[in-house]
């Protein structure tokens, strides 16, 4: 367990993330430099992309990616030259293996998630189980 607060999360941050288990989830360098750029945008050093999976969908399972400032207990996180990734625990297994590339042409722009983990997907690629 953490015992870190959220007191001065910078310092949590790095200090603690030895603490913290690591995740083997892959950041493509296209990706890690697609996130530093939507950080720099918003002027923010302090957010972590954190990747998650839900409940939902047509095949039972989402992604979430988002932009994160907390650490939470039993999180897994892993830096990919500066931009940190956040896994929360429950979210590991169903990721591990896993690769968030970015694709950015003329038919598809966004983040996309290679997960050797997947059953199966839906039509719309949503989702997966």
């Amino acid at each position: 367990m953490s015992t870190a607060t959220n007191e001065n999360s910078t310092e949590t941050t790095s200090a603690g993330s030895e603490e913290l288990a690591a995740h083997e989830v892959k950041l493509t360098d296209v990706a890690a430099g697609k996130v530093r750029s939507l950080l720099e945008q918003e002027g923010r050093t302090d957010l972590r992309l954190r990747v998650a999976v839900q409940p939902g969908g047509c095949s039972g399972l989402i992604y979430q990616l988002y932009f994160d400032e907390r650490l939470l207990d039993g999180d897994a996180v892993r830096d990919y030259d500066g931009v940190e990734v956040v896994v929360d625990k429950m979210s590991v297994p169903y990721l591990s293996g896993a690769s968030i590339d970015f694709e950015d042409t003329i038919s598809k722009q966004g983040f996309t998630i290679d997960n050797p983990n997947a059953g199966g997907s839906c039509a719309c690629g949503d989702s997966f189980h």
